[in-house]
């Protein structure tokens, strides 16, 4: 399996990509990383620049066994990923993007399909807003012609 491309800030928009990558490798590969500390090891060594530096402070605390502790849990360290490398306006710019998405006839409906996904999954939380009525109101008036 494809190692994921390693990551610097100056690639907001490649963030979501890079943590998919890193899942993906996760559910592929559990003898080499089913320890949360091991998957953020490894996530660890993709990041470049100055991006790394970050995780100097709790270096010297690596081996640390409270399962509250950053390295020992995926999904901490994950959202702590989330917090400093995403995109800051991410979730208005998908917005912006599912707002101008359209099925053009030439189009496979796969591909929409799989654009909308993308998208909405920028997005998280839709609060009243369903995803559904989106894709429908989108999309019906190509399946109408």
């Amino acid at each position: 399996m494809k190692e994921p491309e390693c990551f610097d800030r100056t690639q907001l928009l490649k963030f979501r990509r890079f943590i998919q990558s890193c899942q993906l490798i996760f559910h592929n590969d559990l003898a080499h990383v089913s320890q949360d500390r091991n998957k953020a090891l490894y996530a660890t060594s993709f990041l470049i620049g100055r991006d790394p530096e970050w995780i100097e402070p709790y270096l010297p605390n690596f081996n640390n066994q409270d399962p509250n502790y950053l390295s020992n849990s995926w999904n901490l360290f994950e959202s702590q990923l989330f917090t400093l490398f995403r995109h800051p306006n991410e979730v208005r710019k998908s917005e912006e993007e599912l707002d101008s998405l359209r099925m053009k006839e030439v189009v496979h409906v796969s591909l929409y399909i799989a654009n909308f996904r993308s998208l909405v999954s920028g997005i998280g939380d839709w609060g009243e807003r369903a995803p559904i009525h989106d894709f429908v109101s989108i999309a019906l008036p190509s399946f109408k012609n």
